[in-house]
């Protein structure tokens, strides 16, 4: 890597002699260390540290979490358009455009069908005139989308939030129309964005893929957790990106070759971004007077394809929170699934699907009875007088938080609903079994009982007290679908999910995970958008665990556990 030395950037070397920050007793390469002097911010901020930055954004390190993250410095507008959602996706697909730009162009022309619909329904919303697919108006704008490099990566980013959560209602023709995305300030945030993740990149010993941020050292080197990582989509200071660099605009282009070449740069935009503090008032305006008019997708998916594979080919696959309400399972993997709860909402079965699955808050609900003649059969007898159950029959959606504990003995009937419906499933209600090598530890969990909390990490407690055995040696995965605590949670502070409460308050619980071979942790629930990651490891009992929450979605049908496991631990 070359040595870099000007008044925004700092001096890096090629090699990287580990330091542990003051802060967080964590390893940091030497040079990154010596970064949070070069900014006089830091002084006054003793957790996010800037790292490296421009006019417009920055590399922070937390140094409670030890993580990394790219900020816009706060002047810089993202979009004009209220409630715009899809930034993360858009960063995200800018990497990959760079990257990849024939496989995601062939992406985008494989969503053809649904990209007419919503330029049609975009044509309406400007016009209130109705056109077909096939009028001229239609081919222009559907044509218009791989004229400039910049709107073309929007609309990735666009089908990239499509696919994973469903199709896209609230002012698509600022998103689907050039002629009206030019007042949007996207292409102009997405602009500097790009200048800044190149020379980011070329300067430091930075590894993203637009979503997630790590430094490449420590992902080169803990094999652990990078062994199988899909280095492709991630961009580094050897990424070849000129197939990319191709197809931008010349003045882009010609920035981004700067940035390879580590130098200065003063350039002139075309078009200055949007910016808070020159047009914070005009924005103000814009949002005051927005009128809604999302709907929501479960009432517009029907108008739309899924373009996408249903066959995912994962040999360990972790999914949970599919949710199907058609009765449907709707994908198909032929070797080890992690089904992490909320698979059901309309008593779906399975006769092919095997793996293990535990228990989520949406199961319970999906074996209640259909009427109060049902109520009385058997098996929910013992149930009719609890107060919780009375109240669960009553109104479900109000009364999550009064599930009993994971120990109790409704969830044993929960458990052989299930298994009746997926007789090559193992329900791991507070169980256990080995796979290749691997021991899958399932205990329910459906909700954060975060006033029980107490109560539920004795339950926690006692489970792997029992299940574990006094086998300290096989590699162990604790499978829930709540998380059990925050420390083993991929749910972000920044979500109003988040309760600070919700954290390991049992010191025997640690102790357990320190002594045994617990080498990570599965969860559900949350419905964290695929953009913000799907696993990451975290520092917890004085060892470093990985966390996994891979929510289902038409894009996203699993996640490969086997990326992030260590192979020697694998027996075949």
């Amino acid at each position: 890597m070359k040595t870099i030395n000007n008044k925004d950037s700092m001096i890096v070397t090629e090699k990287f002699v580990p330091l542990k920050s003051p802060e967080t007793e964590k390893e940091l390469p030497s040079e990154l260390v010596i970064l949070f002097d070069l900014y006089p911010e830091n002084k006054r901020r003793p957790v996010n540290k800037t790292m490296f930055r421009n006019d417009y954004f920055k590399l922070t390190y937390n140094t409670k979490t030890n993580e990394l993250d790219i900020l816009s410095r706060g002047d810089i507008v993202y979009s004009a358009i209220p409630y715009d959602t899809a930034r993360n996706y858009i960063q995200h697909a800018a990497i990959q455009y760079l990257l990849h730009p024939k496989e995601t162009r062939e992406y985008i022309k494989m969503h053809k069908k649904n990209l007419e619909k919503y330029i049609k329904l975009s044509i309406f919303q400007v016009t209130n005139k109705r056109v077909n697919k096939n009028s001229i108006k239609v081919r222009q704008a559907y044509q218009a989308i791989f004229q400039n490099p910049l709107f073309e990566i929007q609309i990735l980013g666009r089908l990239l939030q499509h696919d994973e959560t469903g199709p896209i209602s609230a002012n698509i023709a600022g998103k689907f129309l050039f002629s009206e995305n030019e007042n949007t300030g996207i292409s102009e945030y997405t602009y500097e964005y790009l200048k800044f993740i190149v020379q980011l990149t070329r300067s430091l010993p930075i590894t993203t893929d637009g979503k997630q941020v790590e430094i490449l050292e420590s992902y080169l080197l803990k094999s652990s957790f990078s062994k199988n990582r899909n280095k492709g989509n991630f961009l580094t200071y050897e990424s070849d990106i000129n197939p990319g660099l191709s197809l931008m605009p010349p003045q882009l282009k010609t920035s981004l070759e700067k940035a390879l070449n580590i130098e200065k740069q003063s350039l002139t935009l075309r078009n200055k971004p949007i910016l808070k503090s020159e047009f914070s008032k005009e924005i103000k305006k814009v949002r005051e007077n927005y009128i809604p008019h999302s709907v929501h997708p479960t009432k517009t998916e029907k108008y739309f394809e899924n373009v996408l594979s249903i066959e995912n080919t994962n040999l360990l696959n972790v999914v949970s929170d599919i949710h199907s309400i058609d009765g449907k399972f709707p994908f198909v993997n032929k070797n080890f699934n992690i089904l992490a709860g909320d698979i059901s909402d309309s008593q779906v079965s399975n006769k092919d699907i095997e793996g293990v699955y535990v228990i989520g808050n949406h199961e319970v609900l999906d074996v209640l009875p259909a009427n109060s003649k049902e109520s009385h059969d058997n098996k929910f007898k013992p149930f009719l007088r609890s107060k919780w159950f009375k109240k669960f029959i009553a109104s479900p959606d109000d009364s999550w938080y009064m599930l009993p504990i994971g120990d109790h003995r409704f969830y044993e009937v929960v458990k052989d609903e299930l298994e009746k419906r997926f007789p090559r499933i193992n329900v791991l209600h507070n169980n256990q079994i080995v796979y290749n090598g691997i021991r899958y530890i399932g205990l329910t969990i459906p909700v954060a009982l975060v006033k029980r909390k107490n109560k539920q990490q004795k339950y926690i407690l006692e489970s792997l007290n029992k299940l574990l055995e006094n086998d300290y040696e096989t590699p162990t995965i604790i499978v829930s679908h709540a998380a059990l605590f925050n420390e083993l949670s991929m749910l972000s502070t920044k979500s109003k999910a988040y309760n600070k409460k919700y954290n390991c308050a049992e010191p025997k619980i640690e102790k357990i995970f320190k002594d045994y071979n617990i080498i990570g942790a599965i969860h559900g629930h949350h419905h964290i958008p695929a953009s913000h990651g799907r696993s990451k490891i975290v520092q917890f009992a004085d060892k470093e665990l990985f966390v996994v929450c891979s929510i289902y979605s038409k894009m996203n049908t699993g996640f490969e556990l086997m990326d992030i496991i260590n192979p020697e631990q694998i027996k075949y």
